[in-house]
């Protein structure tokens, strides 16, 4: 029996196309070209909703829970949803849906770092896959998936790691959870974590704050003049930053404002180590928040959900430091 599936359209690369003298811009023929693609026709019985036709440095988390809640609305009738979107912030899309969603169906997202213009475009590989993978009866129970270049990723680990290639989206640390070959679908792994946030609404007012050499606390002094109910930090290495930002700190957290440290390295998690002025373990024991291996736009990210779900900061403060 056919597996029924539901594509959600939401703009990006993969609906755009190249229109001169303004260039690659969104076009409105992308869902109906979807609707009479054939290769999917062979593999399930497809449905198709436009949620938006936006550029993808255009979704807001707002945007997301909508999305989030079109899903709820919806799964009930299908075996799994794709959902297209664009490149740039799909990591963070994915995994608010990760964190809000309850339904444990296949819900995989997909986009294309090609527009429909382009010699060698990627995007109706990469639906066929995702369509695929959300008809596999495999995919159920592993959380929001993302399905670029015949490979599987969970959102909680994937990053875009390069504006161009086919192959930008990965995992660095923990690697794909399985691949899209021709005659099957593969899985070698689950994630170990498999975390959700039950939420109908979300707090936007989190900040995200990169360390650089050198740097002073005039960021964080302009997060809290504007209401920011927490600051999310990437620290250089294992969590540590300028001395010349301490003083900034101590203020904001007088004020109650949670300070999640993250790092801002390509892999590996923050440990409260150093304890010089600055280090990792002068900051907890200040009050800081150690944010283990999650980095910074994802970390902002479950600050979102977990303020729409607690509104106090000091229980998203245990939820947080109960994980470890």
């Amino acid at each position: 029996m056919r597996r029924k599936i539901l594509i959600i359209t939401t703009g990006g690369t993969i609906s755009m196309k190249h229109n001169s003298p303004f260039g690659v811009i969104p076009n409105d023929e992308f869902a109906a070209h979807l609707k009479e693609f054939p290769q999917l026709a062979k593999i399930a019985i497809i449905d198709v909703y436009e949620h938006s036709n936006i550029p993808s440095p255009f979704m807001t988390p707002q945007k997301m829970v909508s999305l989030a809640n079109l899903v709820d609305e919806k799964i009930s009738n299908y075996d799994g949803v794709v959902i297209t979107h664009g490149t740039d912030t799909l990591e963070e899309t994915a995994y608010m849906l990760d964190l809000i969603l309850q339904t444990r169906k296949p819900i995989v997202f997909t986009a294309a770092m090609r527009s429909g213009s382009e010699l060698g475009l990627d995007g109706p590989r990469n639906i066929v896959g995702a369509v695929r993978v959300a008809g596999s009866s495999k995919a159920a129970n592993r959380g929001v998936l993302v399905v670029m270049n015949d490979e599987i990723n969970s959102a909680r680990d994937v990053t875009k790691t390069d504006s161009s290639k086919t192959d930008s989206f990965i995992s660095p640390s923990l690697g794909l959870l399985g691949i899209i070959d021709p005659d099957k679908i593969i899985f070698y792994r689950k994630t170990e974590i498999y975390e959700k946030i039950e939420t109908t609404k979300i707090e936007t007012n989190i900040d995200l704050i990169k360390c650089s050499s050198g740097m002073d606390g005039r960021f964080l002094e302009a997060s809290v003049q504007n209401g920011a109910k927490a600051i999310v930090i990437e620290a250089f290495g294992r969590g540590n930053i300028p001395q010349t930002m301490l003083s900034a700190i101590e203020k904001v957290l007088l004020k109650d404002i949670l300070i999640i440290i993250v790092s801002r390295t390509y892999t590996g998690r923050v440990l409260p180590e150093y304890g010089y002025e600055g280090g990792g373990l002068f900051l907890q024991n200040l009050g800081c928040i150690m944010g283990e291996e999650q980095k910074g736009t994802k970390m902002r990210i479950k600050l979102m959900a977990l303020f729409g779900k607690f509104e106090s900061a000091e229980k998203v403060r245990n939820y947080l430091t109960s994980q470890k």
